[in-house]
């Protein structure tokens, strides 16, 4: 890019019939300081990148639009809560080019659908997932009591020790694991060292037998496999194709073939003395005698 494009890439780029009079430069061009972006400015409507806040599936087709996909949405004020606004957002999703409403709540704090979509419902259990579970807002509240903050409390004290010497051992676990960098490094390299040794060696043990590819390990499963193999030899084959052709064929077919085989045999004699004849080397007379 040369050094004028940028310049008007970057709109530092003053034209000659440009003065301060003329105002800035989006004014001297007649266009928004945000270009594309307020072609609906004058309606109170911004284009923006809008990611999803949470999965949701799309009321068009169905299908799933997972969380932190991203749309060119049109953003745009509705409401105020006291004094936070409320906005509302509308873009299209890339499945099925259905149109889809989000707006915020300033009341709960999160995103709520309009129209167009419907939220993922997603449990989870508590201790498949290992984590906490928050109190609900009743329990919130009645920790404003101190007989219920105190029986509670002696409750969590219970299993805080309970818990205390499973946490104690994973923390000194990770603390081995972690101190003896040195150690684990060592190792982690002479594993390497060993894998590459054993590829070296089966590729070359590949190469001594002509292929082209690494050949596994040997291993008990595939020796017992291979002992079970049999392979039938060319001459029981040809033993059995012979018996075969012997019981298909019938019982005078040997005095037939002999008898072809004389015939043929007459006609070759017949057809050489003919061939002695035209080429004058026995009279006829004499060929007539024998």
């Amino acid at each position: 890019m040369s050094s004028l494009a940028a310049a008007r890439a970057d709109n530092f780029y003053y034209p000659p019939e440009w003065s301060p009079k003329k105002g800035s430069l989006n004014k001297f061009h007649g266009q928004h300081a945000l270009r594309e972006r307020a072609r609906k400015i004058d309606q109170g409507i911004l284009i923006i990148r809008f990611e999803m806040p949470y999965n949701i599936w799309c009321g068009g087709c169905n299908s799933m639009i997972a969380k932190g996909v991203r749309f060119n949405a049109e953003k745009k004020q509705v409401g105020n809560y006291y004094s936070t606004k409320i906005w509302n957002f509308t873009m299209k999703s890339a499945c099925c080019r259905h149109e889809i409403t989000i707006q915020t709540d300033p009341k709960n704090t999160e995103y709520v659908i309009i129209s167009g979509a419907q939220k993922k419902t997603e449990d989870f259990d508590v201790e498949d997932a290992e984590t906490f579970e928050l109190p609900a807002d009743e329990e919130r509240g009645k920790l404003a009591d101190p007989f219920y903050r105190l029986e509670h409390g002696e409750e969590d004290l219970r299993k805080k020790k309970e818990a205390e010497p499973v946490l104690v051992r994973l923390q000194k676990l990770s603390d081995e694991r972690h101190n003896e960098d040195y150690r684990l490094n060592r190792n982690l390299r002479d594993q390497l060292r060993g894998q590459k040794k054993r590829v070296r060696e089966e590729k070359e043990a590949s190469k001594k037998l002509g292929l082209t590819f690494r050949l596994l390990p040997k291993s008990e499963e595939d020796s017992r496999i291979a002992s079970s193999v049999k392979f039938k030899s060319k001459f029981d084959q040809n033993k059995k194709e012979k018996r075969a052709a012997i019981k298909s064929s019938s019982i005078f077919s040997g005095l037939e073939s002999k008898r072809s085989e004389l015939e043929s045999k007459r006609r070759r004699i017949e057809a050489r003395r003919v061939n002695v004849v035209l080429a004058g080397q026995v009279k006829p007379g004499s060929w007539l005698k024998k």
